[in-house]
């Protein structure tokens, strides 16, 4: 029996997490003062009515290491034998490191165990990790074997294509969950930055001039980069507009050919809280790492090409 584990900032909903039966260790968040539980003393949807109302910026702090401890207990304790914990990416949250740290005290109190624990750092963030943690459910329900799916994310795990917009950069300027470079130019555009991660970190590379241009880039994107093999399920989140993601999903359906699941889901208190409100993401696996470059300069030359041809034709015209 193999027991999935992961830390709170994988914002899979609450049905995909009973259905799988996920361990979740919850990050801690800072509110004025007051400490929090990641989706255990606060939601989302609470917290995205009062962000713009605080005194100060809320922090964050990952797992306690006895938050997975008590995971990996109770799993034994329910007759697993393996156990998987997937944690977001170390450039970003010390959870990783947190989740090691428990696993080397289980074996220091335990070190005749035949219990196996491997941690994995997901170099992914939000439902990055929650579309590896998805994925690993399924390939367990289907069968595959522990050491399978260990070797399934180590091999994929920098293959999980993130986007994400946010409408203000303040927050993961100050969070430092962006690089400085990106953090500098993105505040120089004054346009909606769209980031993914790059070596584990925030990295902005695109822009793009109000919420439709932001969703032609992602499914612009998506079209090129899919994996078709391996991308059967696609993952939006979102921070405080519903609609903004539902938005996404019937562009998805209209201009591509994928024909999978499309789940929508909302981005946690952990996560929000360096995210802010209109947050946008989306995740799928994409092609091989030698596929095309993806950054700031290529993408807005590439758009000036586009446009440049654009004009051309209509001179001809």
């Amino acid at each position: 029996m193999i027991k999935i584990m992961a830390d709170s900032t994988c914002d899979l909903s609450s049905d995909i997490i009973e259905k799988y039966d996920i361990g979740i260790a919850p990050l801690t968040i800072n509110i004025d003062g007051k400490v929090y539980k990641d989706k255990v003393d606060i939601t989302a949807d609470k917290f995205y009515t009062i962000i713009e109302e605080l005194e100060k910026e809320p922090t964050t702090s990952m797992p306690n290491p006895t938050e997975y401890l008590n995971i990996i207990n109770k799993a034994i304790d329910d007759g697993y034998k393996e156990i998987l914990c997937i944690c977001m990416s170390s450039g970003t949250s010390g959870s990783y490191q947190a989740a090691e740290l428990a696993k080397t005290y289980f074996y220091e109190d335990n070190n005749n165990s035949d219990v196996k624990i491997q941690v994995i750092d997901s170099k992914c963030m939000s439902h990055g990790s929650g579309w590896l943690i998805l994925k690993s459910a399924m390939l367990r329900e289907k069968g595959a074997n522990f050491e399978e799916i260990i070797a399934f994310n180590e091999k994929y795990k920098k293959r999980v294509k993130h986007f994400l917009s946010v409408d203000d950069l303040d927050h993961l300027i100050r969070s430092g969950r962006l690089t400085n470079a990106s953090a500098f130019i993105g505040k120089i555009l004054r346009l909606k930055p769209i980031m993914t991660m790059k070596k584990g970190r925030g990295a902005i590379v695109a822009k793009a001039r109000g919420r439709k241009k932001v969703l032609k880039h992602y499914v612009d994107e998506f079209n090129k980069r899919i994996d078709e093999n391996l991308t059967d399920f696609i993952i939006i989140g979102y921070t405080s507009d519903i609609k903004y993601a539902e938005n996404l999903k019937e562009k998805i359906n209209r201009e591509s050919s994928f024909n999978g699941d499309i789940y929508i889901m909302e981005m946690g208190v952990a996560v929000g809280t360096h995210v802010g409100l209109g947050g946008l993401s989306m995740f799928f696996m994409e092609k091989g790492a030698d596929y095309g470059l993806d950054n700031l300069l290529v993408n807005s030359m590439h758009n000036f090409v586009g446009r440049t041809n654009e004009i051309i034709e209509k001179i001809k015209k």
